[in-house]
C-alpha cells in the first residue's frame, strides 16, 4: 500500500543519550504558525503554534495546552455512559505548565498578541513519555514560527541510579520506576531554563552532575534543531510596538521619578516587604504629564513598579541588604503548631513570616484510593496531596472554584517531595490524603506545605520513613557578582533572577524545582545555592521536630483502624465466594470493611479489613483465618452443631467450616440415631480425624482412648444373623405388631436376628413375575402403534383387564404385609 508523499514535508533526526527523536515539519496542519510531529518509539505527539488576535490583558496572553486522549493507548473509557474523554487530569496538567514555564521566559517582553500551543498525543507506546517529545517540538515550533522568541529550546528527562551510578537520558518508563532521580531539565544551548525533580534522598554533588550533564545534552539537540529553523524556519514577527514617543515620555517620566521621588521608591520598597500593599496610583497621580503625552497613569505605575524592582536588585547586590532587612542567609522566623483541630486524623500549622499553612491528614481504607484512568491503563493511588490557595491568602478578593495551573503544581510538588517518605501499602495499609490550606502567602507557600505536612502525618501516626523540609532559594545577578538569598519573600521573588526550590531530608534531596531568568547559570553558583539550601532546610527541620519529633505510636482514635493479612492467590476466589457471597457476609455478620487485591508479584491475596471499632476487625480477622487456616489431622477445636442426620451431626467448627461427626464416632456405645446424642446448637468439643480427597473433613468426640473401647465394645458384640427369613443378618428382633397401628414395634433395629412379621411370611410371596395379570401386561412391541389412537385405548383397556379380580389384589396387599425385614442400613454396618 502506498501512501501520499506531501511536497513540503521534512524529516530529522535528534539524538537524545541512547535514543532518537523524529521530527518532521510539513505533514500537518499548515494553516498554524507551526506544527511539528515528533516521535520517539511508537509515542508520537504533533504540536501546533497559533497566533492570535492582539489583546490587553496587563500579562502576556500565552496558553500552552497538553492533549492526552486514551485512544493513543489503544483504550476505550471504562464509564458506562460517558465515553468521551474528560477534562485533563493533574499529570497533564503539570505536562503543560512544565512546557509554559519553559517557553514564556524566552518570548519578548510587551508581547500582548495571544499565543497558543497544542501538544497532541496521537500515539503512546507505554515506555516513551510524550512529555518530552511535546517540550522540544513546542521549543522548535515557537522557533519555526517567526514569533519573537528566544530560541530554540529544548528539554529531556534525566535519571539516575544510586545502585549503577548511572545516567539515563529519556528513561523508559521501566526505568523511571526503578530509578532514585526522574529530573526534567529544559534551557537553551547555553542556559538551564527550568528545573523540575523527584528523588529518593539523591546528594547535591548528584544533583549537580545531573544538571551539569543535561544542559551538555540540551546544546547537542539545541544545534540541531538550530540547523532545522535556519533552512525551514520563517521570518521573524515584530509583535512588541515601539514608538519613538512613547519611549522618549517614558524617559522623562523615569528621570523625574528618579530625581525628585528617589526616597519614596525607597519606602513603597520597604512597605511591600512588610507586606503593606503601597498603592502606587498615588505617586503616579503626582507625575505632571503633559497635555500631549500619550502615556497613562496605568503607564506611569509601570514605570513605578519597574524603578522599585531596579532598586531592590541595587539594594541586595550592592548594599547586601534585604528589603526587610535580614542577611542572604537568614530564615524568616517560625512558628510551628500541631493538632491543630480536634477531629480530624492529623493537623499541623507552619507558619514563616507571613507565609502560612495549615496541612490536614486524613486516613482511609485501601478502598478509598484514587483510580486514574490514562494511556497506560488504570492504576490506584494511595497517597495524594492537594494544595488550595484561596483569595485571601494574598490579601485579595477573587473566584473561588477549581485550582487553577499553580495549585495544582504546588500541589504537585509537595506529594513529590514527600513521596519516597511515605511507607509502604503492606507496612502502612491506607489511603492517605493530605490537604494543605494556605492561609496567608509571601512566598514559598509550597515549601510551607511540605513542612506542614510532614507535621501533620506524625502528628496523625503515619510512619513516616524521615521528616522532610523544604526551603525556597533566590538569586540576583548582574553578570559580574551574584547573592543567594535564602527563604526568599514575595518581592524577592519578583525581582530577583532565580526561584529554586528545594526540600528534602538530614540525607538528601527528594524535590527540586526551578525557573531560571538568567542566560546562563554558573555551575559554582547552583552549587553555591544548593550548599546554602541544604543549611536552611537543616535548620528549619530543627524547629519542626522541636513541636514533634516522630511519629506517634497511635492513630488518631477517629480514624479507622485497618489490619491486614495475606492469603495464598488461588484462595481469593473462595474468600470472595460466588458472585461475593461469601465475603458480604462476612462484612454484614462483622461490620468490618474488607477489601481484597492481588500481589502478582508474590503470588498472594492482600485482605485489608478497617472498622472504628478493633473487635470488628479482630471479629473479621479471626472469621477470614480460621476460613483458610489449612486444618490438620488431629486438632482439636470446640465448634457448633449446625444440622442432624440419622447418620451423624454437621459441625462448625471453624467459621464457614463444617466436617461431619458420624454416629459412630459419637460414643463407645452404640448410637442408633445421631438425634439422641446431640440437637442443633450444641457446643461440642471435636477432633479432626479424617480429611478425604475431596476435602470433606471427619470429625470425632471421642479420644484416642475411647475409640479404643469403642473398637472393644464393637468386637464384643454378635454377629449379624437372620435377614429375610430369619436366616440372613437382618435388622434385629421382630417388629410384634400390636393393634391396629404400630405404635409399639419393639426393638426394630437390635442385633440378633429373626422376623419382622407383617402376615404371611415374606418368602411366600408370589413371585412378582407371576403375579394375577400383571406378567401380562404385554411388551411395548405387543402394544398398538401410540399414534393410532383407538389402538393405543384398546391397549390400555386391555391391560386394565389383564390385571385380574379385586380377589387377586386383596391377595398382592396381604403379600406385602408379609416382607421379611432386610439386613442393617449401610450407617449400621458402618457402625458394625
Amino acid at each position: 500500500m502506498s501512501y501520499p508523499v506531501y511536497p513540503d514535508t521534512k524529516s530529522f533526526d535528534i539524538p537524545v543519550g541512547d535514543k532518537t527523536i523524529t521530527v518532521t515539519i510539513g505533514t500537518f496542519s499548515q494553516q498554524a504558525a507551526a506544527a511539528v510531529l515528533a516521535r520517539c518509539g511508537d509515542t508520537v505527539v504533533h504540536t501546533t503554534i497559533a497566533l492570535g488576535r492582539q489583546v490587553n490583558l496587563g500579562y502576556f496572553p500565552l496558553s500552552v495546552e497538553f492533549v492526552e486522549k486514551l485512544y493513543a493507548g489503544g483504550i476505550i473509557k471504562g464509564s458506562r455512559w460517558v465515553k468521551r474523554d474528560g477534562r485533563p487530569s493533574d499529570e497533564v496538567i503539570l505536562k503543560a505548565r512544565v512546557i509554559d514555564r519553559t517557553m514564556r521566559p524566552m518570548f519578548a517582553k510587551g508581547i500582548t498578541n495571544e499565543v497558543q500551543i497544542v501538544n497532541s498525543v496521537f500515539s503512546y507506546d507505554g515506555e516513551h513519555d510524550p512529555d518530552m517529545l511535546g517540550l522540544m517540538a513546542s521549543g522548535l515550533g515557537l522557533s519555526l514560527s517567526g514569533l519573537p522568541f528566544t530560541g530554540p529550546v529544548a528539554g529531556l528527562r534525566v535519571g539516575y541510579s544510586q545502585e549503577t551510578q548511572q545516567f539515563v537520558f529519556n528513561p523508559t518508563e521501566e526505568q523511571r520506576q526503578q530509578g532514585d532521580l526522574d529530573l526534567i531539565v529544559s534551557g537553551t544551548k547555553d542556559s538551564i531554563v527550568m528545573v523540575e525533580a523527584g528523588a529518593n534522598e539523591v546528594s547535591e554533588e548528584v544533583m549537580v552532575e545531573a544538571l551539569s550533564q543535561a544542559q551538555e545534552q540540551l546544546a547537542a539537540m539545541t544545534a540541531v534543531m538550530e540547523t532545522i529553523v535556519a533552512k525551514h524556519g520563517r521570518d521573524r514577527i515584530n509583535l512588541v510596538e515601539t514608538s519613538s514617543e512613547i519611549e522618549a515620555a517614558k524617559k522623562k517620566v523615569r528621570s523625574q521619578l528618579e530625581t525628585d521621588h528617589a526616597q519614596t521608591i525607597q519606602e513603597l520598597i520597604t512597605a511591600q516587604a512588610r507586606l503593606e500593599n503601597p498603592d502606587l496610583s498615588v505617586l503616579a497621580e503626582q507625575i505632571e504629564l503633559a497635555e500631549d503625552s500619550p502615556l497613562s497613569v496605568s503607564d506611569v505605575k509601570g514605570i513605578i513598579y519597574d524603578l522599585m524592582e531596579a532598586a531592590a536588585r541595587h539594594m541586595i547586590l550592592e548594599d547586601g541588604k534585604r528589603p526587610d532587612g535580614r542577611r542572604a542567609d537568614e530564615i524568616r522566623q517560625i512558628w510551628t503548631e500541631v493538632d491543630v483541630f480536634p477531629r480530624t486524623h492529623g493537623s499541623a500549622m507552619f507558619k514563616r513570616g507571613a507565609t502560612q499553612a495549615v496541612t490536614i491528614t486524613t486516613l482511609g481504607s485501601p478502598s478509598l484510593g484514587q483510580h486514574i484512568e490514562d494511556m497506560g491503563g488504570e492504576e490506584v493511588r494511595h497517597y495524594m496531596h492537594h494544595y488550595y490557595m484561596p483569595p485571601f491568602a494574598a490579601g485579595e478578593a477573587g473566584r473561588m472554584g477549581w485550582p487553577k495551573r499553580r495549585e495544582v503544581g504546588h500541589g504537585a510538588l509537595a506529594e513529590r517531595a514527600l513521596l519516597p517518605m511515605i511507607p509502604d501499602q503492606i507496612d502502612f495499609p491506607y489511603t492517605i490524603h493530605l490537604v494543605s490550606e494556605i492561609l496567608s502567602s509571601n512566598g514559598s507557600t509550597s515549601q510551607a506545605a511540605i513542612c506542614g505536612s510532614t507535621m501533620s502525618l506524625m502528628a496523625a501516626g503515619v510512619p513516616i520513613k524521615k521528616p522532610v523540609a523544604g526551603i525556597a532559594m533566590g538569586l540576583v545577578s548582574d553578570g559580574d557578582k551574584h547573592l543567594v538569598l535564602s527563604d526568599i519573600q514575595g518581592l524577592e521573588d519578583h525581582v530577583g533572577d532565580m526561584d529554586f526550590k528545594v526540600a528534602g531530608t538530614r540525607d538528601g534531596i527528594t524535590a527540586l524545582q526551578m525557573d531560571i531568568k538568567l542566560q546562563g547559570l554558573p555551575r559554582e553558583i547552583l552549587v553555591s545555592a544548593l550548599d546554602q539550601a541544604k543549611v536552611g532546610r537543616l535548620s528549619i527541620l530543627d524547629k519542626m521536630l522541636e513541636t514533634i519529633a516522630e511519629p506517634r505510636p497511635q492513630l488518631s482514635e477517629y480514624a479507622p483502624k485497618i489490619e491486614q493479612i495475606e492469603i495464598p492467590a488461588d484462595r481469593i476466589g473462595e474468600l470472595i465466594g460466588p458472585g461475593g457471597k461469601v465475603i458480604k457476609g462476612i462484612i454484614a455478620d462483622t461490620g468490618a470493611e474488607i477489601d481484597v487485591d492481588e500481589d502478582p508479584e508474590r503470588r498472594l491475596g492482600i485482605v485489608n479489613i478497617s472498622a472504628q471499632d478493633q473487635d470488628k476487625i479482630d471479629a473479621a480477622r479471626d472469621f477470614i483465618e480460621n476460613m483458610l487456616k489449612a486444618v490438620q489431622i488431629g486438632e482439636e477445636y470446640d465448634g457448633t452443631v449446625t444440622r442432624v442426620e440419622g447418620f451423624g451431626a454437621f459441625v462448625e467448627f471453624l467459621p464457614g467450616r463444617e466436617g461431619l461427626v458420624h454416629v459412630s464416632n459419637m460414643s463407645t456405645e452404640y448410637v442408633k440415631d445421631a438425634s439422641d446424642q446431640v440437637s442443633v446448637g450444641d457446643a461440642l468439643h471435636v477432633r479432626v480425624k479424617e480429611i478425604k480427597d475431596d476435602g470433606k473433613i471427619g470429625l470425632t468426640l471421642l479420644t484416642l482412648e475411647q475409640e479404643e473401647q469403642a473398637r472393644s465394645n464393637a468386637a464384643s458384640r454378635p454377629p449379624f444373623r437372620g435377614g429375610r427369613g430369619g436366616g440372613q443378618p437382618g435388622r434385629g428382633a421382630p417388629r410384634r405388631r400390636q393393634g391396629p397401628n404400630y405404635s409399639d414395634r419393639g426393638d426394630n433395629r437390635g442385633y440378633g436376628g429373626g422376623d419382622r412379621r407383617r402376615g404371611d411370611n415374606r418368602s411366600d410371596r408370589d413371585n412378582r413375575s407371576d403375579r394375577d395379570g400383571r406378567s401380562d401386561r404385554g411388551g411395548r412391541s405387543d402394544r398398538d402403534n401410540r399414534f393410532d389412537r383407538g389402538g393405543y385405548k384398546n391397549f390400555r383397556r386391555d391391560s386394565r383387564d389383564d390385571r385380574g379380580s379385586r380377589d387377586s389384589r386383596d391377595n398382592s396387599r396381604s403379600r406385602e404385609n408379609d416382607r421379611q425385614p432386610r439386613g442393617p442400613r449401610r450407617d449400621d454396618r458402618d457402625q458394625e
